[in-house]
């Protein structure tokens, strides 16, 4: 069943922004848009839209299929917004489908912090992309992707492939050996987004040196030293740990390459929660095996899922985790709240949340 919420036209609180819900929503988090913003008219059918099979899964079961009928009424609803709630299906083609059928979309908010590829991938007319106001969730994950960048720097300072070793094998070792620690470390963070910024502001709380990059030159709280994308390498020749959070675009795609590595000391930290893209595969599990970078902790790969046959899977010195680092029970009502935040900035002509750069779509 539709909903389409009934708008008091005397008051002076009426909706005057018909947004949509592409995407699975609660009910509840419907409801918590409208209270925050009441100028928002929410319309939604639950039943839709594919059912989530776990928290934030904005695709939806894989298995989920609307009858023709079914799948003429979601066009027509999306068809009819201002503003989307997500891209419809997660899917670009239909993004680029509802663009062209709709003259009257304003904004449409990408549920992913990544969502300037999807923006890119629905290759959309110069006319769109002037039209229509185009944002994502970024800023939203920060904390939770810059709590595993600390685990993952901690896990290669404190050596836990070898911790783990010693423990299979109930091994106590003959002699102590020395961990590095935080505070005695020189934090490298690439790019210095909301993702990046969050992650500084951990870093620098344990006490290390943190360094980051810097496109705008603008002060980060937390960073010692601002780093300009061109003194990258130089910049890694001085850093023990490197945190790469930056979105993946064309001009980041295997920013982190072999000239990068080859510019480190040995014993690199290295720790990945932005785009997989970011890091060259092949170059890093060459610095791998010379022990260029003596511990890799990767939220986030080229590949995705990545492939039983990738050696990252086997390497002792790699933490490899699914692309899960910022999955939250949290994270579907902090995203609701980003739109209905952006709502009211966008209603009132002020600037709005993580605007996607339609020229390098990040």
């Amino acid at each position: 069943m539709e909903i389409t919420p009934s708008p008091d036209a005397g008051s002076p609180t009426a909706p005057s922004l018909r947004a949509v819900a592409a995407v699975p929503l609660r009910e509840e988090l419907c409801r918590l848009i409208e209270a925050l913003e009441p100028r928002v008219q929410l319309v939604r059918a639950h039943e839709l839209v594919p059912p989530m099979r776990g928290p934030a899964d904005w695709s939806g079961d894989p298995a989920f299929r609307r009858t023709p009928a079914q799948q003429e009424r979601f066009e027509r609803m999306v068809d009819s917004a201002d503003a989307l709630f997500g891209i419809p299906d997660v899917e670009p083609a239909a993004l680029a489908r509802t663009v062209a059928a709709n003259p009257r979309l304003r904004w449409v908010m990408t549920t992913a912090a990544g969502g300037g590829a999807q923006v890119r991938a629905a290759q959309l007319a110069p006319e769109a992309l002037e039209r229509i106001v185009f944002s994502t969730t970024a800023g939203v994950h920060g904390a939770a992707l810059a709590e595993f960048a600390v685990f993952g720097i901690l896990a290669g300072a404190k050596d836990l492939p070898r911790l783990q070793r010693d423990q299979a094998a109930r091994e106590w070792p003959s002699a102590r050996w020395e961990m590095r620690h935080l505070d005695e470390l020189t934090v490298l963070v690439v790019g210095l987004g909301g993702i990046g910024s969050a992650c500084a502001e951990r870093f620098h709380a344990l006490g290390a040196r943190v360094w980051g990059t810097t496109r705008s030159g603008e002060p980060v709280a937390g960073v010692d030293r601002l780093v300009p994308l061109d003194e990258l390498a130089d910049a890694v020749a001085q850093a023990d740990a490197v945190v790469v959070t930056l979105p993946g675009t064309e001009q980041t795609h295997h920013l982190i390459d072999a000239r990068i590595f080859a510019a480190a000391r040995p014993g690199l930290l290295l720790a990945s929660v932005g785009r997989g893209s970011v890091i060259d595969e092949r170059a890093l599990l060459a610095a791998l095996d010379d022990g260029t970078v003596a511990f890799a902790a990767l939220d986030v790969f080229e590949v995705e899922p990545l492939p039983r046959e990738s050696p990252l899977w086997s390497h002792p010195r790699v933490l490899v985790s699914p692309h899960t680092a910022a999955l939250s029970s949290r994270e579907e009502e902090r995203i609701a709240r980003r739109f209905a935040s952006d709502a009211t900035r966008l209603l009132d002509g002020a600037p709005m949340h993580a605007v996607v750069d339609t020229v390098e779509f990040y």
